[in-house]
């Protein structure tokens, strides 16, 4: 009877382990999730949460987009806010902005933003300039997002990178995001944005897959504009990107690893506001400035920021010339191994890296 008492005893000791261990278990490890799938939840719980918010574009709604990137919201949000338009850029940007200025807040999926020099009046004169013409009377709250930069065998008139081209425009606010938790806090944060914002994707990053925090899955989660983020750690260099050439400088930064370089890589994320704070810091901490983007060089990107860093207090920190890395200065070609020659490769940054430091 006693040794039947103990077993019992036993039992509800365990069965009170299990319970104390479930309630003190760890947390959700991160998940998964690529580009397309984190701005496509981005759109869908925005769209639910306010329903101002509506999507227009070609192929956006039947297709579900001519990437995929809507997939799913036709069906479940229907004709009305999730909407088909011609393919007439001039014409359905400029209804995406009256809709703006009338309170809704419309998301303007432009096919690739090579297609939004079509409608660059509305973009810059009618969406860009109102509130500032206003006196702040008139807010136009709207996203323009699309496709930017080079793709891959699509040639001169399809592989352009326009961040330097609205950057360069007051009254717009500009983002490049890189991973799928960028997409997805900045995408959120335009929408729910009272100005303006272009929302710069990249084609080749729609299918790569992240790593996403709890924190980036909460449906209120936001990234502010003009935060840039350090990627990695470094003390002799730093790499500063946006989109897709992020992974490049990563990559280029693990090569240069194994021969004892440590670069310090720095994700802009938002082009204007630019974070030049930010930049700022880590070179006075590396002494050695290298940027990297895929569009042209001539007052590009990089040039800004070379600027900036002239201006500014961390210039005298610099123990060498700031090195840019960028596009070829030419439309783009056809032929892969010319537009492979054309654009940034992992060699480059590491040769410029290496002309740097003088190593």
């Amino acid at each position: 009877m006693a040794s039947l008492r103990c077993a019992l005893r036993a039992g509800r000791n365990a069965v009170s382990v299990v319970v104390r261990r479930e309630f003190h278990r760890s947390a959700p490890a991160s998940v998964q999730v690529t580009v397309r799938d984190a701005l496509n939840q981005a759109m869908d719980e925005e769209l639910e949460r306010d329903e101002r918010v509506f999507l227009l574009g070609e192929e956006v709604a039947q297709y579900d987009g001519a990437y995929k990137v809507s997939r799913g919201l036709w069906k479940k949000y229907g004709d009305q806010r999730i909407i088909d338009t011609p393919i007439t850029e001039m014409g359905f940007t400029g209804i995406a902005v009256g809709a703006a200025m009338a309170g809704l807040r419309p998301i303007c999926e432009f096919m690739t933003f090579n297609f939004s020099m079509q409608a660059i009046d509305q973009v810059i004169n009618s969406a860009a300039k109102t509130n500032y013409m206003s006196a702040g009377l008139q807010s136009v709250p709207i996203v323009f997002r699309g496709p930017n930069g080079a793709s891959a065998g699509v040639a001169a008139q399809h592989s352009q990178c326009f961040a330097a081209w609205y950057g360069h425009c007051p009254g717009l606010k500009v983002v490049s995001p890189w991973s799928a938790e960028d997409a997805r806090g900045l995408l959120k944060a335009a929408i729910r944005d009272d100005n303006p914002v272009v929302f710069l994707e990249n084609e080749l990053m729609y299918g790569v897959p992240f790593e996403m925090s709890e924190e980036s899955q909460s449906k209120d989660f936001t990234i502010p504009f003009g935060k840039a983020k350090i990627e990695r750690q470094g003390s002799h260099v730093t790499l500063v990107a946006h989109s897709r050439y992020v992974s490049h400088c990563l990559d280029a930064a693990a090569v240069l690893a194994k021969e004892g370089v440590e670069c310090e890589v720095v994700n802009l994320r938002s082009i204007r506001p630019l974070d030049v704070e930010c930049i700022e810091a880590s070179v006075m901490k590396t002494n050695h400035l290298v940027t990297v983007e895929g569009g042209w060089p001539q007052f590009g990107v990089g040039a800004e920021i070379c600027a900036r860093i002239m201006e500014g207090p961390a210039f005298n920190y610099l123990d060498a010339p700031v090195t840019r890395v960028t596009g070829v200065d030419i439309p783009m070609p056809y032929a892969k191994i010319l537009e492979d020659n054309s654009l940034p490769q992992i060699k480059d940054i590491i040769f410029s890296i290496k002309k740097t430091l003088n190593i």
